[in-house]
């Protein structure tokens, strides 16, 4: 049992990390230079002793599918004897789930610990920052939460002497604080229309963001598909001196998915192959925990890249892979959290993983009465991801996420929603509201589906762990 002090220690650290700018709660988010930029991550870093320095890094960014891509290679590297570190964002339920260590969340007391050590750095840039402001030579902005929290990860892959870091990109990639690294190889997963305010509007500008990962001579593996932003992602690369195995051309896969009437652990099946300038590999029926046509693209893109860290000498075998895609685990990620109804949790939040998951439901799960539970965020393709939705469930329940002021309005989301049309609409001010009545009302031949944002997600999984109630228990 975890003594008062512990709790209060434990308390102050999230209220330290809660008290900085974060950008993952802000109604708006900025993305110019005065804001995002490098330098002030570099001088806290270096403040901690360069701890990034210390690991080798596989850095992965894209526009979806990065976290699945990650958690992907970091679950082979582990299975492979690698002691193996992943950061990830946002989180779910705790902070502590942003880094992990062979696949555990850093716990309670090491997050203090962390906190505590780079607290005094984060002091002491302040200052200088200050001292800049007032002499004119700069703005006075500290770091901001998620530029601790990854100064937090990279302490924390330094003390446990790791043998591999996988760093996922928060936002973009070319200023994102994560991109300090010159990795072991740089991973391109997905382009497609997300953070359009931030990254630009179209996908040749979003597709270079993103390429701003590209490190000089560095490898590349690229899993975006679409000419405009393949040509911008190339010309980077090129620009940059780096080799490409580029999905399509250098490594391909073929998915065939489960069906839930078929088998109670759903799970699809990848084969796989590559061919690089000294090295060519064919795997075939390579189980996939994560389900889904799009994550067997992010298995691929995971393969292709730890098919480039065999090129460099990493000693992976294929029994270790087989081991690493079966153990892997991305909560929310079309989540089955319930069989009878059936009831799936995913982070869907714009149109391209919109179709993803509607693409995943209708090879997957068995026909019969549908139910969308909804939430999303400002800024985001609300009205193209309605006009995906609507058409496929009988019907719909709108809410807005209660745990971050981002959250569309929900007026406003009724009002067009109403517009589109498609199955009965209802709304419930909150999720719990929106939970009861699932509850009341489903049956055991239902589909339930929660998506929208990872907000909503993150709120529904909570609320179900605290109830302890499972869908359809009132009928």
């Amino acid at each position: 049992m975890r003594s008062l002090e512990t709790d209060i220690a434990y308390q102050a650290a999230l209220d330290y990390l809660h008290g900085r700018i974060d950008y993952e709660r802000a109604t708006t988010i900025p993305y110019r230079r005065r804001e995002f930029h490098l330098d002030r991550m570099r001088s806290l870093l270096t403040r901690l002793g360069d701890p990034h320095l210390s690991v080798p890094v596989v850095h992965v960014a894209g526009t979806k599918g990065k976290g699945s891509t990650a958690a992907t290679i970091a679950a082979i590297l582990t299975a492979s004897g690698y002691r193996t570190g992943l950061y990830t964002s946002p989180h779910l339920d705790r902070v502590e789930e942003r880094i992990a260590v062979e696949g555990r969340p850093c716990d309670s007391e090491q997050l203090v610990a962390l906190v505590d050590r780079v607290r005094g750095a984060v002091a002491d840039l302040e200052l200088e920052l200050q001292a800049d402001a007032s002499s004119g030579r700069g703005p006075p902005l500290g770091p901001t939460y998620f530029e601790i929290t990854t100064a937090m990860a990279m302490v924390h892959f330094a003390d446990q002497r790791l043998d591999a870091a996988v760093l996922e990109v928060g936002l973009g990639g070319r200023l994102d604080s994560t991109n300090v690294v010159t990795p072991l190889v740089s991973v391109i997963t997905s382009i497609s229309y997300d953070h359009m305010n931030q990254l630009g509007s179209t996908l040749d500008l979003i597709a270079r963001e993103k390429a701003g990962i590209i490190k000089p001579g560095v490898p590349v593996v690229s899993g975006v598909v679409g000419d405009e932003a393949c040509r911008a992602i190339d010309e980077v690369r090129q620009a940059q001196g780096c080799s490409i195995s580029q999905l399509g051309v250098d490594f391909r896969y073929a998915y065939r998915a489960p069906r839930s009437l078929d088998q109670t652990a759903l799970r699809g099946e990848l084969d796989f192959h590559i061919r690089m300038s000294n090295l060519e590999r064919h795997w075939a029926n390579f189980e996939l925990s994560l389900l889904g046509r799009h994550q067997a693209a992010n298995a691929a893109v995971g393969l292709a890249t730890v098919a480039e860290l065999q090129r460099q000498g990493w000693r992976i075998s294929e029994a270790e892979i087989r081991r690493g895609l079966i153990n892997v685990r991305c909560a929310a990620r079309v989540e089955v959290i319930s069989r009878r109804p059936t009831v799936i949790i995913d982070t869907a939040h714009n149109e391209a993983s919109v179709l993803s998951l509607l693409k995943t439901l209708e090879e997957s799960f068995s026909p019969g009465p549908r139910l969308l539970l909804f939430a999303t965020t400002q800024d985001k393709q609300v009205r193209e991801m309605l006009e995906q939705l609507l058409p496929r469930f009988d019907r719909v329940i709108l809410t807005r996420y209660t745990n971050n002021p981002r959250g569309f309005p929900l007026d406003a989301l009724e009002i067009m929603a109403t517009e589109i049309g498609g199955g009965q609409i209802e709304v419930a001010s909150t999720p719990a509201h929106a939970w009861d009545l699932i509850k009341r009302s489903t049956t055991p031949e239902h589909l339930v589906c929660v998506t929208g944002s990872f907000f909503l997600a993150a709120e529904i999984r909570r609320l179900l762990a605290e109830r302890g109630t499972p869908v359809g228990s009132g009928n």
